[in-house]
């Protein structure tokens, strides 16, 4: 194996990235989306269907995620979602992570519920 690629698989993401679009489209087909932000984020706007557990609460509650479905993670701009992502493929499950977070689920004018 060539130092390149042992570096490629040494700093690959777990997990892949999508953008909004995708993220409501994986939705529609089934699977979890996860917003990992806090509660009071959570109050002020979030999308239809999702499902809420925050980041500090993942280990604790991830159980509570059916298995066998893929999980998008979603936070106010998606850092917190990409450790939730990392988090969740290290159980073993197929995750997605939203860029750019509910900043760009808001702005590919997607619903938000409050």
């Amino acid at each position: 194996m060539s130092i390149t690629k042992w570096l490629t698989g040494l700093f690959a993401k777990p997990y892949r990235t999508v953008s909004a679009a995708e993220a409501q489209q994986l939705q529609s087909g089934g699977a979890i989306l996860l917003d990992v932000r806090e509660k009071h984020e959570w109050r002020a706007g979030h999308a239809p269907k999702a499902r809420h557990i925050p980041l500090g609460q993942l280990s604790a509650r991830s159980s509570e995620l059916p298995a066998g479905r893929t999980v998008v993670t979603v936070c106010q701009s998606g850092m917190r979602s990409a450790q939730a992502a990392r988090y969740l493929a290290a159980e073993g499950r197929e995750v997605a992570n939203l860029s750019g977070g509910m900043h760009a689920w808001s702005r590919a004018g997607l619903p938000v519920t409050r």
